[in-house]
C-alpha cells in the first residue's frame, strides 16, 4: 500500500512538472518556443510506473493466489465468501494495474521525447495513472485480507476436530 501511496504521489508529482515546462513556454514569446525533454516529468512517471508494477508482484507474492483454488478440496462445497471477494480484488488488482500502468508509461513515452514545449501533450495521463495507483493500493488490500482470512478458513476447516473426552 505504502508503495502504492509513493507511485501515486509520484505520478501526480510528474503531471506537475510536466505543466510547470507549459506554463514556462507560454511565458516566452510566440514565435520562441524552446525544445526539451520534460526531465521530471519523464523520471517521476518512470518512477510511479516501476513503483506501481513492484507494489502488484508484492501483493501477489503476500497473498499467496490462495484464492484462485475458490472450491474446498475436501468436501467440494460453494466457495467461501472470502475466497470469492479475494478473487474478485485479485481481477480488480490487475485491472488497475493495466489500466495504471498503460496511463503512466504512455505520459512517460510522450515527455521522453525532444519535443517543441509549445506542442500540446496529453495532459491529465499522469494525473490519471496517479489516481490509478492509490485505487490499486486499496484493492490490493482487500486482496490481502481476503486471501489471508480464505486461508486461515481453509487451514481450520482441514484440522480434525479434537474428540470430545469421556469422563
Amino acid at each position: 500500500m505504502v508503495i502504492d501511496v509513493v507511485a501515486g504521489l509520484l505520478g501526480i508529482e510528474a503531471e506537475k512538472a510536466q505543466n510547470r515546462v507549459v506554463l514556462e513556454s507560454l511565458s516566452i514569446s510566440v514565435g520562441e518556443c524552446s525544445r526539451k525533454p520534460r526531465d521530471d516529468a519523464f523520471s517521476r512517471g518512470l518512477a510511479a510506473a516501476i513503483l506501481l508494477g513492484l507494489a502488484h508482484v508484492i501483493a501477489t507474492v503476500l497473498g499467496g493466489c490462495k484464492c484462485i483454488f475458490i472450491t474446498n478440496k475436501q468436501n467440494s462445497q460453494k466457495p467461501s465468501a472470502n475466497q470469492l471477494l479475494g478473487l474478485s480484488f485479485m481481477i480488480l488488482s490487475w485491472i488497475t494495474l493495466g489500466i495504471g500502468f498503460s496511463l503512466l508509461m504512455a505520459a512517460t513515452m510522450d515527455n521522453s521525447k525532444w519535443k517543441n514545449s509549445c506542442e500540446i501533450s496529453s495532459h491529465g495521463l499522469f494525473l490519471g495513472g496517479g489516481i490509478v495507483c492509490f485505487l490499486h493500493g486499496l484493492c490490493t488490500v482487500a486482496y490481502y485480507v481476503s486471501a489471508t482470512a480464505a486461508y486461515r478458513e481453509e487451514q481450520r476447516g482441514s484440522k480434525p476436530s479434537p474428540e470430545p473426552q469421556r469422563v
